[in-house]
């Protein structure tokens, strides 16, 4: 190991990390607990709690800021809230992930149809009719009678508009795991801190996964896939943390992600279950799909140090110390 990475190794503040995942991950416990006390992930409390859970990395952040003080100065820009510079750029890879996220989702769908692991009706829509026909017929309506096609093209096309609104919850995460986090970690260097983190974003949703949230699977299997999800979809949205030194077009990504979660099930056919552990917008399918698009970036250049390096630096006049 060289001298330069032991002297970058020295930078990173680990009381403070620790104490900001112990924090995160603690309170996420204890917002799930009436999940594990009650019925689990049938419970009708899931989404205002999954919704609750959210700002819990938000919580650990206060902390370390607050009471711990790291940093000691500059707290916005080394959250990345503000100031929006370069703003062009900003705006720019905000846009991109707003539609470029959903995008994403939909190349794991097809790519998932064409190594068959579900199969798609991209006309009839018939895996959204089969779904929504108990709750017509309970409401008295005919589902022959009702449009499933514009149905299914309005949700579509309703996804940026979701993705604003998940933008709200997720900015409760990504303050945290982009916003304070990923720049903590930042010494170590860019890939390090880029999977390091992910790994972090991974094991916090725990209380929710090993009740078979997102994976229906309740063991060691299902927190796996998740981390693995994390990581891949951690490195673009990091990537666009260090690009911009922003944390708004992680946040926004996120909600897009969000929002484009259900894809596969308003595209698949009349029968099919589709696994998510394979073609959910964290399965297996997406590590694949999320790794070309990496790739595509690094031959790009923008993963260069000289691209990366200068977006979390402090300035030369509010340079931290280490306490």
């Amino acid at each position: 190991m060289s001298a330069a990475t032991d002297t970058a190794r020295e930078t990173v503040r680990w009381k403070a990390v620790g104490v900001f995942v112990a924090t995160a991950i603690g309170l996420a416990w204890i917002v799930a607990s009436p999940l594990w006390l009650g019925d689990g992930v049938a419970s009708p409390l899931l989404t205002p709690i999954a919704s609750a859970m959210m700002f819990t990395p938000a919580l650990a952040v206060l902390v370390v800021v607050l009471l711990m003080r790291v940093p000691r100065a500059d707290r916005l820009r080394h959250l990345g809230i503000w100031p929006l510079r370069p703003a062009k750029r900003t705006v720019g890879v905000v846009v991109a992930l707003l539609f470029g996220a959903p995008v994403v989702v939909f190349a794991v769908v097809l790519v998932s149809a064409a190594l068959g692991f579900v199969r798609l009706d991209l006309v009839g829509f018939s895996g959204l009719a089969e779904a929504l026909a108990p709750a017509l017929e309970a409401a008295g309506v005919d589902p022959g009678t009702v449009p499933i096609q514009a149905i299914a093209i309005s949700q579509i096309a309703a996804i940026p508009l979701g993705a604003l609104i998940n933008s709200l919850f997720a900015f409760g995460e990504e303050i945290g795991w982009r916003g304070w986090l990923l720049p903590a970690l930042r010494p170590l260097g860019v890939w390090p801190a880029l999977l390091l983190s992910g790994v972090i974003w991974g094991l916090w949703h725990a209380p929710v996964i090993l009740l078979g949230y997102n994976f229906g699977r309740t063991d060691a299997v299902g927190l796996l896939l998740m981390v693995g999800g994390c990581v891949a979809w951690g490195v673009l949205f990091g990537w666009s943390r260090l690009r911009t030194g922003s944390v708004w077009p992680a946040v926004v990504g996120h909600g897009a992600l969000n929002a484009a979660g259900g894809l596969v099930a308003v595209l698949a056919a009349a029968g099919e279950t589709p696994d998510m552990a394979l073609v959910g917008p964290l399965g297996v399918v997406s590590w694949v799909v999320l790794a070309a698009v990496v790739a595509i970036l690094a031959a790009c250049g923008q993963f260069r140090r000289d691209v990366l390096g200068s977006a979390l630096t402090p300035r030369p006049e509010r340079t931290l110390s280490t306490p």
